[in-house]
């Protein structure tokens, strides 16, 4: 039986009608989608953020820990003996032989003086943030500087290249890889040589630490590996990427490389 007109009508809106509901359903699973995977991205930012924050906030304590582990060690290795021979000299002064006397009297003074400068050094390094405000060039200079003093290492920095100030908290973070690079030599490589150099590339900063250590084979590095598995992970944190180079008895080289400006300027 052939439809009339009204009913051909009816028919048509019925299958608009439920064409416009599979839109809407459509667009709504759409939106629903959407904003499942924007809550998901805006988690993860999050997440990346609090990260972020907290590997500061946890390399600026280990810069604090070092800073007073160094500071404890220039005291006791260094001003506390300085001091003790400065106290025996004025104890046994040979007061019937005024050349002698005189003698130790200056060389007492010489190191109360020596002493005095030492605990000036000590006092500006007792905050990071004060030395990584001057920059991480400067920072590096005062850390070589105070391990020069112990009279073990032959320790060199060289830095080539336009120098680029980068933001403070990646410059601590650069630091505190050296720093941690630093701590690896003197418990593990029993070396006598430290080379640090940086150099500035036009969009990435390439840091090498090398030593001449007794270095180490992969086995080994798996054992020992917290130091270096905490560079690794701070390059990454920095969009960079750190290769450790070893052989026994041939020391080791850490390279990192680190771009220069980070494509995610929200961290």
């Amino acid at each position: 039986m052939p439809t009339t007109g009204k009913e051909d009508i009816v028919i048509f809106i019925i299958i608009c009608t439920l064409l416009i509901l599979l839109l809407v359903a459509f667009i709504t699973l759409f939106i629903y989608k959407y904003q499942q995977k924007q809550n998901i991205y805006f988690k993860e930012l999050t997440q990346l953020r609090i990260t972020h924050e907290n590997e500061l906030l946890q390399s600026q304590l280990e810069i604090k820990e070092q800073t007073f582990q160094n500071i404890s060690r220039e005291i006791h290795d260094n001003i506390g003996q300085k001091l003790t021979l400065a106290k025996l000299h004025l104890n046994t002064l040979p007061l019937e032989k005024p050349e002698q006397l005189i003698k130790q009297v200056e060389s007492s003074i010489q190191m109360i003086g020596e002493s005095i400068n030492d605990l000036s050094d000590i006092s500006r390094s007792m905050n990071s943030e004060i030395l990584l405000n001057n920059g991480l060039i400067h920072a590096l200079e005062f850390e070589v500087a105070q391990m020069e003093k112990t009279g073990v290492y032959e320790i060199n920095l060289f830095v080539t290249g336009d120098i680029i100030f980068l933001d403070t908290k990646r410059e601590l973070i650069l630091f505190r890889i050296v720093q941690e690079a630093l701590t690896n030599i003197i418990k593990h490589a029993s070396a006598s040589i430290i080379k640090i150099s940086i150099d500035y590339a036009s969009d990435f900063v390439n840091l090498l630490i090398s030593d001449n250590g007794k270095g180490f084979t992969n086995n080994m590095e798996q054992k020992k590996g917290i130091g270096l598995i905490n560079m690794d992970k701070r390059a990454k944190l920095l969009n960079g990427i750190c290769e450790v180079k070893s052989t026994l008895a041939d020391g080791t080289t850490i390279k990192i490389k680190i771009p220069l400006y980070d494509k995610e300027e929200s961290l």
